[in-house]
């Protein structure tokens, strides 16, 4: 009767292979956070300890003293339900893939603003209606004249893009 309960209990184990795929899984899980800036991994709210590792892992340059962190921290990251700090970090990637697309269309118009001159600008002003013309007209002006100094272009071009990154995010419904 014995043996039946130890064969039982062997069985309902995970595997050796299982835990060790457990256990890479939540060191990579892990150094993801360790990527995170101290505001959002404040913002997960997770327990000291592992806040606590994960920010001396940040300040750790030598390689075996990283790796060795890391292993801690994936020790520490295995009393911790990993399901919502994966939806927080594919939350986090997600928003920051959105930033990335945003910042290239509004450097993609600058560019097209400066290289093409005014039709590009109709073309702007057809696609976004409230956008002040004589505003950005001036700027454009501004960033391509000939007869300013280079360091009064760039400061035009910067705020060329200012204005419209702040119009392409007034354009987005919330």
């Amino acid at each position: 009767m014995q043996d039946d309960e130890d064969t039982q209990d062997f069985d309902e184990r995970p595997s050796k292979s299982a835990r060790k795929r457990e256990a890479a899984a939540a060191q990579d899980l892990g150094t993801r956070l360790i990527a995170l800036k101290e505001s959002d991994l404040a913002a997960l709210n997770l327990p000291e300890r592992l806040f606590d590792a994960l920010m001396l892992a940040k300040r750790i340059t030598a390689r075996g003293g990283l790796a060795r962190q890391r292993q801690y921290i994936g020790k520490l990251m295995r009393d911790i339900d990993p399901v919502p700090l994966e939806a927080a970090l594919d939350a986090n990637s997600h928003g920051a893939k959105i930033d990335a697309e945003r910042h290239k269309r509004t450097e993609t118009w600058r560019a097209r603003l400066l290289t093409e001159g005014p039709g590009a600008l109709d073309e702007l002003i057809k696609w976004q209606p409230g956008a002040d013309r004589r505003a950005l007209q001036a700027l454009v002006d501004k960033a391509t004249g000939g007869r300013v100094d280079s360091a009064t272009r760039e400061a035009a071009s910067r705020e060329l893009f200012r204005s419209l990154r702040t119009l392409f995010e007034a354009s987005i419904p919330r």
